[in-house]
């Protein structure tokens, strides 16, 4: 298991890497997430900008060239929020967004908290 400061100070370098637009995005996110799950720690796994809560991965997300992504991992974690997701593309575990049509900050929070449910529930 990687070192909360090792991770945060590597995901600084990921984050400051990324062209602006997206850097903004994903500092946005990654705030949102922090906030909405306090007792979570950052983490690199898969190589991807993650948080930890309860020992488990709770959210990857990243960016890509045409895109940004949230990935909750849970295909059970999308679903709860469909309706919501509208406008966005989804798969089993994975939400795309843009910098130009980012998640509301809102919605981050409950898929967050959401996820935390599913993992306090096991």
């Amino acid at each position: 298991m990687i070192n909360p400061t090792t991770a945060t100070a590597q995901i600084d370098a990921i984050l400051a890497a990324l062209p602006a637009a997206q850097r903004a995005a994903m500092q946005a996110l990654r705030h949102t997430i922090a906030a909405a799950a306090p007792e979570a720690e950052e983490t690199i796994s898969y190589g991807m900008p993650a948080f930890r809560y309860h020992r488990r991965i709770l959210v990857y997300y990243s960016a890509f060239m045409a895109h940004c992504s949230l990935f909750p991992g849970s295909g059970a974690v999308i679903e709860a929020h469909r309706r919501e997701l509208e406008g966005f593309v989804t798969s089993k575990g994975t939400v795309q967004f843009t910098p130009d049509h980012p998640l509301p900050k809102d919605l981050v929070e409950r898929i967050v908290r959401t996820k935390m449910s599913e993992i306090d529930a096991r």
